[in-house]
């Protein structure tokens, strides 16, 4: 954690600013304020960084952009929205193209006021940054060292958002690895994960009472469907994704005779860990020019 501390490095994107913030973020470099003092490095690479700072509204050309990013960033990270209008939308919020402030496509960890706002300011809130990330980094460890208490539960409805924005995370690998983010799991929805919980039994899996670990599944005759397993990044390797499998599997009534699953052809993480657990690939289906997803089948009385 030393080096969170000691040299937090940080991205900078414009989401749509007037240039007033960005000067004045360009100005925290400079020797006057001398932000590297801090051990403060602006890096291109969101791969690299800890902090994404944004400056300027949201619009419907960088809501992508500023998702791409952010996702890119490792855990644990912090988002600083800089100056009023990466705050709400500032004076364009009524504008046509103009979604609002950084938080209505990203969480947002620390809001530095201003129009533009002032390079003292900006540091300040990169400060600020830094005690969040210390934060963050602490629950994390803290989780991590408690990953035998790990406890799998039914999801309830209040924990549809979580769920969602921890699948928009573990699908993100998923995305560099076909260059294709145009992926289902991606692309859904608030509302249309609230109609999947109507009709799926979702399971969580729980440490320290952070959601980490999640499947859901759905059963046709004999067949029992099993979709979407999603495990935090952090957590991954640590056995999760096989519980969840094994425990969506103890669901279903003796009734159920088969289990099937998929995965895209390149995910070999994923076909390894179902091949672990006595699936078998029996077809595949093109999705797209990237993706080919490969199904695979357990007949119950192999568990």
């Amino acid at each position: 954690m030393l080096g969170f501390k000691k040299s937090p490095w940080i991205i900078h994107y414009d989401a749509s600013s007037c240039n007033g913030c960005d000067i004045e973020t360009l100005a925290c470099l400079t020797p006057l304020y001398d932000a590297e003092r801090l051990g403060v490095i602006n890096t291109g690479n969101p791969k690299h960084a800890d902090i994404f700072l944004v400056t300027g509204a949201v619009n419907e050309q960088s809501r992508q952009v500023i998702q791409n990013i952010y996702h890119q960033l490792p855990e644990p990270k912090v988002v600083v929205a800089v100056g009023a209008c990466a705050a709400s939308g500032g004076i364009f919020q009524d504008c046509y193209n103009i979604a609002g402030g950084v938080d209505t496509v990203i969480p947002v960890d620390v809001y530095v006021p201003g129009c533009a706002a002032r390079p003292e300011a900006i540091i300040d809130g990169i400060l600020k940054a830094v005690e969040v990330l210390e934060d963050k980094h602490r629950r994390i460890t803290a989780m991590a060292n408690s990953i035998d208490q790990t406890i799998i539960v039914r999801a309830t409805p209040e924990d549809v958002a979580e769920i969602l924005a921890l699948q928009k995370i573990a699908y993100q690998s998923e995305a560099e690895i076909y260059g294709d983010d145009s992926v289902p799991a991606l692309q859904q929805s608030l509302a249309e994960l609230k109609e999947d919980f109507q009709r799926m039994v979702f399971l969580k899996a729980v440490v320290n009472g952070k959601i980490i670990g999640a499947v859901r599944g759905y059963s046709e005759g004999e067949t029992a469907h099993i979709l979407r397993l999603i495990v935090h990044p952090y957590f991954q390797g640590r056995g999760i994704g096989s519980r969840l499998v094994r425990e969506i599997e103890a669901v279903w009534p003796p009734s159920v005779r088969r289990f099937e699953a998929f995965t895209g052809h390149r995910s070999k993480r994923n076909l390894t860990l179902y091949g672990r657990l006595g699936y078998r690939p029996f077809k595949e289906v093109p999705y797209n020019s990237a993706v080919t997803w490969v199904y695979m089948e357990k007949l119950r009385h192999e568990n």
